[in-house]
């Protein structure tokens, strides 16, 4: 299978999304990890972002909040290459009702082979990689080759 090669700069771009019952973990993550975030771009879904810039006084493209887009946009972001890598960390026990958004995001990510966090661990190692602070090639699968067109409808090919 064919791939692509995306080089991730030092300067990461970074998605930072919570569900409600964990915004507060996640805003105490990004506090007491403010001066690496300060060295990245940063973005954010709706009240998540609004509450990390506001606390860490850093910059913070904001989206729509994720029951309203703001989900949608970021995997959007992704599949356009313009976000490195996200941590999102989200509430398994809470059923919600865009949770088809969140799948698509999660898998959105996945498809574009950019590192992703789901809870304080995953983040903490994450962030404290060596990688975070040097230029990086992640490598894109090509899908293409797994879909085909017969009579106008795409099909996919294991």
């Amino acid at each position: 299978m064919d791939k692509t090669v995306i080089n991730m700069t030092k300067k990461k771009r970074i998605a930072l999304i919570a569900h409600d019952n964990r915004k507060l973990d996640l805003l105490e993550w990004a506090k007491y990890n403010r001066e690496m975030l300060a060295e990245h771009e940063l973005f954010g879904t709706g009240t998540t972002g609004s509450l990390i810039e506001n606390e860490l006084q850093l910059p913070i493209t904001k989206f729509r909040s994720g029951p309203l887009g703001g989900d949608l946009q970021t995997g959007a972001k992704i599949a356009e290459g313009e976000i490195d890598f996200l941590i999102f960390f989200w509430d398994p026990l809470e059923p919600m009702p865009h949770d088809p958004d969140v799948k698509a995001l999660l898998r959105i990510a996945v498809v574009y082979n950019i590192p992703v966090a789901c809870n304080r661990a995953s983040a903490d190692f994450i962030i404290s990689s060596p990688l975070m602070s040097s230029d990086y090639s992640r490598e894109l699968i090509d899908y293409k080759e797994r879909i085909t067109k017969v009579e106008g409808k795409h099909i996919y090919i294991k």
